[in-house]
């Protein structure tokens, strides 16, 4: 007999199986990319090219993490591994972990058009109190069957495919054993690398923001990176590591977190109301893009519009990030999103404050309001963390409400009911209070209530009707509040938590993606206008709440007192796909932690297709100050230093 046979028999087949894996996360990449065409413009065949050149290295990575134990299993130097019953145990390992993480690709094709980005390990710890999960997980099976049957034919593929060893009677053992301990040294010299992206000390380990190298824009590492990759390398790691950017005191003079009051401030104890509004991109309001269909275009929430016309109002305005979860830090605490969503960090068990937990210490009484189930999200854990004392959830709202006929199947309350709802229980808050409240209804699976279906225009988006729908709610809420005695002397603010469902190219870009209403509005005040000049942010809504009310103590918020900076020195931050933006004056500059990739002018330039990097005279200065930004956001994160002590 061969001596040779069975090494042979066993690596060959370990390799076949192996190019069966890398051949289906392939075509989970084409899948991908042709379900999500629509949200990457202008892709050549080079570029498309180069994608798939560097998702190998990924897909190779991933491909060997997943299979680490079915290829020591196959090159362990055991001759009893060559017998059927060994090689039945390898198979279903292999079949079953492969599988896993294929549907995980094909999973996140359909969540991409959501968040923008590959899903990471925070998934597991963003979703752990979804109690419906299984529901919005059968009603997506439902809507993308194809991806099911895709994920069937993988499974079928994998199991017939399969290349197993032919059993052999092993001779000359110590021949056996030499040869199986090279071949497994050899083995795991080769995963290592693989697993590392490179063979050289010189190389570190490739970790998602290495996918960058291969793309023109932050969101296209969509297509280079794989789901499986994405978890595997984030799983364990600390987001917040400190850069050295700069010493203490140049970065203190470039930019410092921390709001000081003006000395002859006069506090002014006016009630505030907070609306964070599920998905209420821009794109939405006819107000904010008058420019559009030669001015005709209308949007599809009438009633935030005519507030937007009565208020405050700003034509640049950004979210700090794409997630729920990010909404509430950014609005309520002024942290935006780096890295990781704030409550998916242990930096989570900080001292954080808020708009309420500091305006808690001038004796308001503060409440935060969400209808889904109490525990959601980690909306109440971050609520009563941030100095919201008192919160209502379904849990509340079902105590004043019997039954669950307000119940949409899926998330929670209806906005409607939950907004009246909202309503009453403030009526009977003693003054002053800060409440904020964050909607439901816009939410996938985006229905609507059996009577308003096709009250609301449905546009090209099933998003759109909802939109109506919960701001209609919202006109419904004005109407029985502002009956009310504390109406007038209340401050309203308005934001969304994210975008969603882009339709126009220049909402689809990495400026577009993170364009959302900020609104202040004061019955019967001077709080009005339309600002052209300036670039809002949900962070700066803390600063400015707390400026517009004359509050008398300092505070942490990495945003700006909208009403008392100067124009030109506002500006914007998030984070997009390993990539830093930073939005000031005339400019979006996108910064990968250690270098500028690009900048645009994206007020003129709303494709970004004009990478101006390097020609632009303030690039340096916008660099400085993010790192400064970048610098203190993660000092203290790290340090516990969101509150001034």
């Amino acid at each position: 007999m061969n001596k040779y046979c069975s090494l042979y028999n066993t690596t060959l087949s370990l390799i076949i199986n192996l190019l069966l894996v890398m051949g289906c996360f392939i075509l989970c990449r084409v899948i991908f990319l042709i379900e999500n065409l629509k949200a990457f413009s202008d892709l050549s065949a080079g570029r498309i090219w180069r994608m798939f050149e560097g998702g190998f290295l990924f897909d190779t990575s991933a491909i060997l993490y997943t299979n680490l134990l079915y290829i020591f299993l196959m090159l362990i130097p055991l001759h009893y591994k060559e017998n059927v019953i060994y090689q039945k145990i390898t198979k279903g390992i292999f079949v079953t972990t492969n599988l896993i993480v294929i549907i995980m690709n094909l999973m996140d094709t359909v969540y991409f058009q959501y968040t923008h980005r590959r899903t990471t390990a925070s998934v597991f710890s963003e979703f752990k109190n979804e109690g419906n999960l299984g529901g919005i997980i059968g009603t997506e099976l439902l809507n993308h069957w194809y991806l099911t049957l895709f994920a069937i034919a993988f499974g079928y593929a994998l199991f017939k495919l399969y290349r197993k060893p032919k059993p052999v009677k092993v001779e000359r053992m110590p021949v056996y054993y030499t040869v199986h301990l090279l071949t497994l040294g050899l083995g795991v010299y080769l995963c290592i690398g693989g697993m590392r992206g490179g063979f050289t000390g010189m190389v570190r380990p490739i970790t998602i923001s290495n996918a960058n190298k291969y793309v023109d824009r932050p969101m296209e590492t969509g297509i280079v990176l794989n789901t499986p990759f994405s978890i595997f390398r984030t799983f364990g790691k600390t987001s917040f590591a400190i850069p050295q950017y700069f010493d203490k005191e140049k970065m203190e003079a470039l930019y410092t977190p921390v709001h000081m009051p003006a000395d002859s401030v006069q506090f002014r104890p006016l009630n505030v109301v907070v609306f964070i509004l599920e998905s209420f991109s821009k794109e939405n309001s006819g107000f904010l893009n008058e420019e559009l269909d030669n001015g005709t275009y209308k949007g599809y929430m009438p009633f935030l519009d005519s507030l937007m016309a009565e208020g405050l109002t700003f034509k640049y305005s950004f979210s700090n990030g794409m997630k729920s979860i990010d909404g509430m830090p950014s609005v309520l605490s002024g942290i935006p999103m780096f890295i990781e969503p704030f409550f998916l960090t242990p930096s989570s068990l900080n001292t954080v404050s808020s708009i309420g937990g500091e305006l808690g210490k001038k004796g308001y009484y503060t409440a935060f309001f969400h209808g889904a189930d109490n525990g959601s999200m980690g909306f109440e854990a971050f609520a009563r963390t941030a100095g919201y004392t008192n919160y209502f959830g379904r849990t509340e709202y079902n105590e004043a409400n019997p039954g669950n006929k307000d119940f949409d199947g899926h998330w929670g309350i209806w906005d409607e009911k939950f907004f009246q709802f909202f309503g009453n229980t403030l009526s009977g808050f003693q003054q002053p209070f800060a409440a904020a409240l964050f909607s439901l209804s816009s939410h996938h699976p985006f229905a609507v209530p059996a009577e308003y279906e096709g009250v609301f225009p449905k546009g090209n988006k099933a998003i759109r009707q909802c939109i109506g729908y919960t701001d209609h709610a919202l006109k419904l809420f004005f109407e029985k509040v502002s009956k009310e005695p504390w109406y007038k002397n209340t401050l309203f603010v308005f934001t969304a938590d994210h975008t969603n469902s882009p339709e126009r190219p220049e909402y689809e870009t990495e400026s577009g993606l993170f364009s959302v209403p900020v609104v202040f509005y004061q019955p019967g005040s001077n709080l009005k206008g339309f600002r052209k000049d300036v670039i809002a942010q949900q962070i700066d809504i803390m600063p400015t709440v707390l400026g517009y009310l004359g509050y008398d103590k300092p505070f942490v918020s990495f945003g700006c007192d909208l009403l008392n900076t100067p124009a030109e020195d506002t500006y914007a931050v998030n984070y997009i796909n390993g990539i830093y933006q930073f939005f000031k004056g005339d400019y979006l500059l996108q910064f990968d932690g250690r270098n500028a990739v690009a900048m645009y002018a994206f007020k003129t330039d709303k494709l970004l297709e004009h990478n101006l990097l390097g020609q632009i005279d303030v690039q340096q200065s916008m660099e400085d100050e993010l790192k400064a930004i970048i610098q203190q956001y993660m000092i203290r994160m790290n340090n516990d230093e969101l509150v001034v002590k």
